[in-house]
């Protein structure tokens, strides 16, 4: 049992983040609430494609490289579990991925990494990598996460918060995991909503994710889940409308069918758009709030399934300083 766990702990936000955050608080033997203004199926969370693979260099490197390390090992044990929504899938990734970045520690620790032979790329390609990684199904990983929150003895509650002062009033430590939301909950200016767009097809019988690797707001991806392909992507920076565009949904499929033919006759299943929550560098960090002390968990991006397990852990250690 976790060191002072007769306290009570809330979690803000029911997302990818506050969730792991949530759950690993749990099993470490604290007494744990979520709070959250949307059930975890209507997160941004639930509409990502989503896959793990390490950011491409970021300030708080080191940690960075850390968060997403102990999340692979995570993910890949997962992954043994059908029920988990998580499985090890082969991935291919074509684009702007430097030779530096290609050796770098990040790119070490993908599985299975090696250059993909020139009959394996799509037509218009050049350079490509194999590997295998971790893909999540995320409707379905979120589900498995409430189901393991609900086993551990944690509620999750559909209520909003206008300041983190009112979850101070009820627990003497509280975990904010709002994402987006923390642009105007704690007055981060640095949080900006980067729109995204994903198509969503039956499945045609794709294994192989592909991923095009590009610092430009517009990719081709797609990830194949046993039932359906979710395919993209796109990143529009400070846009706030939720409401999918026809336009990049045309584009989205036109590119990926042309990468994918076997995608040209897959039935549409529905369009579904988000908005990842953009900032310079993760906050990871305590603040006194009030008698409470705060731990802060957001500004993932478009990493929060990369960068999920290994943020968690460290939010415990930062709960039960010196353990």
């Amino acid at each position: 049992m976790a060191d002072g766990s007769s306290a009570q702990i809330i979690v803000v936000g029911a997302g990818v983040s506050g969730l792991t955050s949530a759950l690993c608080l749990a099993e470490a033997g604290w007494s744990v609430r979520v709070w959250t203004a949307a059930p975890p199926q209507q997160t941004t969370s639930a509409v990502a494609g989503a896959v793990w693979i390490p950011p491409r260099p970021v300030e708080r490197a080191v940690e960075t490289l850390g968060w997403t390390e102990y999340s692979l090992g995570v993910f890949r044990e997962l992954a043994t579990d059908p029920d988990t929504g998580v499985r090890l899938a082969p991935a291919l990734s074509v684009g702007e991925l430097s030779a530096i970045e290609a050796m770098s520690s990040a790119a070490r620790l993908i599985p299975q990494l090696r250059p993909a032979e020139p009959a394996e790329l799509p037509d218009g390609y050049e350079v490509g990598f194999r590997a295998t990684v971790p893909m999540i199904d995320m409707p379905h990983y979120l589900e498995y996460l409430t189901r393991r929150l609900a086993a551990a003895g944690c509620e999750i509650e559909e209520h909003p918060v206008r300041s983190l002062a009112e979850a101070a009033d009820e627990a003497p430590i509280v975990i904010n995991c709002t994402g987006l939301g923390a642009r105007t909950l704690v007055g981060d200016d640095t949080v900006r909503p980067l729109f995204g767009q994903h198509v969503v097809l039956a499945n045609p019988g794709l294994q192989q994710l592909f991923l095009e690797i590009t610092t430009g707001p517009q990719w081709i991806c797609y990830f194949p889940h046993p039932r359906r392909v979710v395919c993209g992507g796109i990143s529009i920076a400070d846009r706030w409308d939720t409401t999918p565009e026809p336009a990049i949904t045309d584009r989205i499929l036109e590119r990926c069918r042309r990468v994918e033919p076997k995608l040209r006759h897959a039935e549409v299943v529905e369009t579904i758009a988000g908005l990842r929550p953009g900032r310079p560098t993760v906050r990871l960090e305590v603040e006194t709030l009030g008698t409470a002390r705060c731990v802060h968990n957001y500004g993932h991006g478009g990493n929060g399934v990369t960068l999920s397990w290994g943020c968690a852990r460290d939010v415990v250690r930062l709960v039960s300083p010196g353990r």
